[in-house]
């Protein structure tokens, strides 16, 4: 098992996650977190001051897939969130050493 975390830009996110269920991938995790990386942030004119925004805005996708189909989730994720300019994001795959669904006490991939 593994777990893929992708960061993305958060108009994505319907694509992405349209994407990984096509593929039949059935549950992700998203949060709205801020970061940079190349982009380095932008600046902003807001009531005549000039400031930097340096953490943008992006979208934490955590996705739980067996081995069998982390390729095809990865390259998903790659195809339906790529805009071709700079802030794409990033994506993170780990290996997964135990999943318990916690209603049922399934565990490994029956769990995912």
């Amino acid at each position: 098992m593994k777990l893929i975390i992708a960061i993305i830009k958060p108009f994505k996110l319907d694509d992405v996650r349209e994407a990984l269920s096509d593929i039949g991938v059935s549950g992700v995790t998203a949060t709205e977190v801020k970061g940079f990386g190349r982009q380095k942030g932008h600046t902003e004119l807001y009531r005549g001051a000039e400031y930097v925004v340096d953490f943008l805005p992006k979208v934490k996708l955590e996705i739980a897939v067996s081995d069998d189909i982390v390729e095809k989730a990865v390259e998903a994720i790659i195809k339906s969130a790529n805009t071709g300019k700079i802030g794409d994001g990033k994506i993170f795959v780990t290996d997964l050493s135990q999943v318990i669904r916690i209603r049922t006490g399934e565990t490994g991939n029956e769990a995912i």
